[in-house]
């Protein structure tokens, strides 16, 4: 089981959850708990499971620092949509131009 020390608490290899697996340590990354260390099963937040949750440490995050990271979590989900959306309107743009290449192939060669 875990084992208290100076406030931190240490995992050891028999750290387990009610169902039998071995837990694993965890960043929590929603915007109250920012950057604090938890153990959670490996089917933790899943239907039907323990949700086996311990705290690893004290909230290290200055509330600040909180909002700075969760602009920047934000920014790089927008960067990823952003991509997407540009990768889609490329391969759009690909199959146009394939079709109207093979429309002025088929011309050529019809007349």
């Amino acid at each position: 089981m875990a084992m208290e020390n100076d406030g931190a608490t240490q995992v050891n290899e028999q750290t387990m959850c009610m169902c039998g697996r071995i837990v694993a340590m965890r960043i929590a990354w929603t915007e109250n708990n920012m950057g604090m260390r938890f153990l959670g099963c490996s089917y933790y937040r899943r239907p039907n499971a323990y949700n086996y949750f311990k705290c690893m440490d004290l909230p290290l995050l200055h509330p600040r620092y909180k909002s700075v990271i969760n602009g920047l979590l934000r920014n790089a989900n927008r960067k990823a949509v952003l991509e997407k959306e540009w990768k889609r309107i490329v391969l759009y743009h690909r199959i146009v131009l394939a079709m109207v290449v093979l429309v002025v192939v088929l011309v050529h060669y019809v007349l």
